[in-house]
C-alpha cells in the first residue's frame, strides 16, 4: 500500500471492492476468440481454480489504494481511498498495476464533459502496463508473471485491478512501464488514424495539430516511419524537439494560422489530424488537398466551454459531412477509439494487432517514449494539475507501486 502522504483518503464502504474491478479492458466482453488471445499471451484455456502468483501479497493484505473522481472537482478534489481488493473470477486475471496514464479523457471527465463517462463517483484511468499476479478459472496460471497491456477507459488509477485475460495486450520484457504506458491509448489511436482511417503512405503531407501531445508525439513519428512528409503546430518551445523528429513545427499562436499553414503546404495535405475541435474542424478541412481526409478525434478546444460538447460537435461535424459528399474530392471523418465494438471478434482482433505493432515499434527504438514527468499515484492531482498545463511534451505517467 501506498505510503501516507497527507492525501486525503476515505475508506470504501463495507462490502465495496477495487472501483477497477468491473468490466473488460476494452468495454467488450470475452467474446469467441478469447482462447486465441489468451494462448497469445501464453495462457491456454482449461478449467480451474483461482491461481495466485508468487507476487501476490496473500489473504492477509486484499487492500487496494485507488483515486476517486468523487464529482465536478479541481485536481485537488480527488480522493485517495483504500478498497477491498477481490479475487478475479472465470476469463479474469488480477494485474498489479506499474503504470497508468494521465490523459485528456481524465481531463474531460472531472468535468463532466467526456462523452459516455460513468456517473460520479468513479476510479479514472484510460490506460495501464502491469504484471499478472493471479488469475480466475478458465485462465491458465503460466500467465502470472507476464507483463500487459490494457485499455480500460476508467479504472486504471489504482494499484490493483481484475481485467477480462482475452484483453490483456503482451508487453515487451525489455520497455519499462512508463514508456509503454506512453503509447498505449496514445499509440493505438495515432496508429489507427494513420493507417485504418487516412492510410497515410510515403510521400504525403501530413499536419498534426498539437505535435507535442500525448497522441499528436506517438501520431507524427508513426508519418515519419511511413514515409511522409510532416507539419505539427505546438508551442515554440516543443519546436527543437520537434525538429529532433523531423517535424516542421508551426506556432500555433501566429495570427493567420491557415494562410501560414498554406504558405507551408501549397498544395494542400493529404492527411490533416485534428483533436481541437469547434471551428477547427472547419478551418482544418480548408487545408486539404483534393483527395485529401481529415481525421477529428477530440473536441480539447471545447473542454472548458458552455453547453453540450456532443451537440457543438454534432453541429461542426455535420457541416463537414456536407462539404465531404461535395464534389471537391476531400473527406472528413470522425475517429473513436471504441467504434465497432459490439463487433467484439473484429474490435479485439484489431485492438491486439495494432497495439502489438505500436509496442514493437518502441521496443525497436523506431518510436521513442515521451514521459512528459512521473508521479506516485498519491500525487494524482499534481499528476493531472501538470498534464492540463499544456506545456508537456509527451504524456504524464502515475506509477502506482511508487510510494514517494
Amino acid at each position: 500500500m501506498a505510503q501516507d502522504d497527507g492525501s486525503p483518503r476515505i475508506a470504501a464502504k463495507p462490502g465495496e471492492t477495487s472501483s477497477g474491478q468491473a468490466g473488460p479492458a476494452s468495454g467488450v466482453g470475452s467474446g469467441a476468440d478469447g482462447g486465441a488471445v489468451n494462448r497469445a499471451l501464453g495462457a491456454a484455456v482449461g478449467p480451474g481454480p483461482a491461481a495466485a502468483g508468487p507476487e501476490d501479497p496473500g489473504p492477509e493484505v486484499r487492500a487496494v489504494t485507488e483515486v476517486v473522481l468523487p464529482g465536478l472537482v479541481e485536481p485537488s478534489g480527488l480522493v485517495v481511498r483504500t478498497a477491498t481488493r477481490s479475487a478475479p473470477g472465470p476469463g479474469q486475471a488480477g494485474v498489479r498495476v506499474d503504470a497508468a496514464g494521465v490523459s485528456f479523457a481524465e481531463q474531460g471527465m472531472r468535468r463532466g464533459r467526456y462523452p459516455g463517462q460513468p456517473p460520479f463517483p468513479f476510479v479514472p484511468g484510460y490506460d495501464l502496463v502491469g504484471t499478472v499476479t493471479e488469475v480466475g478459472a478458465g485462465v491458465d496460471p503460466a500467465l502470472i508473471g507476464r507483463r500487459v497491456a490494457a485499455l480500460t477507459k476508467t479504472g486504471a488509477w489504482t494499484t490493483w485491478t481484475v481485467r477480462t485475460a482475452a484483453d490483456l495486450v503482451p508487453v515487451p520484457d525489455e520497455v519499462d512501464a512508463g514508456k509503454a504506458e506512453t503509447v498505449l491509448v496514445n499509440g493505438v489511436t495515432a496508429w489507427q488514424m494513420l493507417h485504418r482511417k487516412a492510410r497515410v503512405g510515403s510521400g504525403a503531407a501530413v499536419l498534426v495539430h498539437g505535435a507535442n501531445g500525448g497522441v499528436g508525439s506517438v501520431l507524427v513519428q508513426l508519418a515519419r516511419h511511413a514515409g511522409a512528409r510532416v507539419v505539427g503546430t505546438a508551442h515554440p518551445r516543443h519546436h527543437d524537439r520537434l525538429r529532433a523528429l523531423g517535424v516542421e513545427p508551426v506556432d500555433y499562436r501566429e495570427d493567420g494560422l491557415a494562410a501560414r499553414l498554406r504558405a507551408v503546404a501549397p498544395g494542400g495535405f493529404d492527411a490533416v489530424f485534428d483533436h481541437l475541435g469547434g471551428e477547427s474542424f472547419r478551418r482544418s478541412f480548408g487545408l486539404l488537398r483534393r483527395g485529401g481526409t481529415l481525421v477529428c478525434y477530440g473536441t480539447a478546444a471545447q473542454v472548458d466551454a458552455g453547453g453540450s460538447v456532443l451537440l457543438q460537435f454534432v453541429r461542426i461535424f455535420g457541416r463537414l459531412a456536407v462539404r465531404t459528399v461535395l464534389p471537391n474530392g476531400r473527406s472528413a471523418t470522425f475517429y473513436n477509439l471504441w467504434g465497432g465494438r459490439r463487433r467484439v471478434r473484429r474490435f479485439r482482433r484489431r485492438l491486439h494487432e495494432d497495439l502489438s505493432e505500436v509496442l514493437r515499434l518502441l521496443s525497436e527504438g523506431v518510436l521513442t517514449a515521451h514521459v512528459a514527468e512521473r508521479f506516485p499515484l498519491t500525487q494524482a492531482a499534481a499528476a493531472m494539475e501538470l498534464a492540463e498545463s499544456r506545456t508537456v511534451l509527451g504524456k504524464v505517467v502515475l506509477e502506482p507501486q511508487r510510494t514517494r
